[in-house]
């Protein structure tokens, strides 16, 4: 009996363990622009956004309202993870090239 319970019990965790997993999305930079420059996401499940950067140069991935700031070398790549969002827009921009590398997040 506490075998079956125990293993009741791990699946009703892992279930809720797969239920967690973060939403997955890409963006890439290049020209100074990111693209997409509009990425729509779930509200509620934290997020890991892939960004590629194929320009040559350095970029800040920045935007207080994702409560974010990270660095991308040139011709490099990594992940940003951002926590649940609630429903609503979150602007982003690229620190260096803030006239041009802007965009937006969006949980719906």
């Amino acid at each position: 009996m506490r075998i079956a319970l125990a293993l009741l019990a791990l699946s009703v965790f892992c279930i809720g363990a797969r239920a967690e997993e973060p939403f997955s999305t890409s963006i890439t930079l290049r020209n100074h622009r990111f693209e997409p420059a509009e990425t729509h996401v779930p509200a509620g499940r934290r997020i890991l956004l892939h960004l590629k950067n194929e320009d040559p140069l350095s970029e800040e991935f920045d935007s207080s309202a994702l409560k974010v700031e990270k660095v991308f070398a040139g011709n490099s790549e990594g992940i940003i993870r951002i926590s649940p969002l609630d429903k609503g827009r979150y602007e982003f921009m690229g620190e260096y090239h803030s006239d041009t590398a802007k965009g937006v997040v969006i949980a719906e």
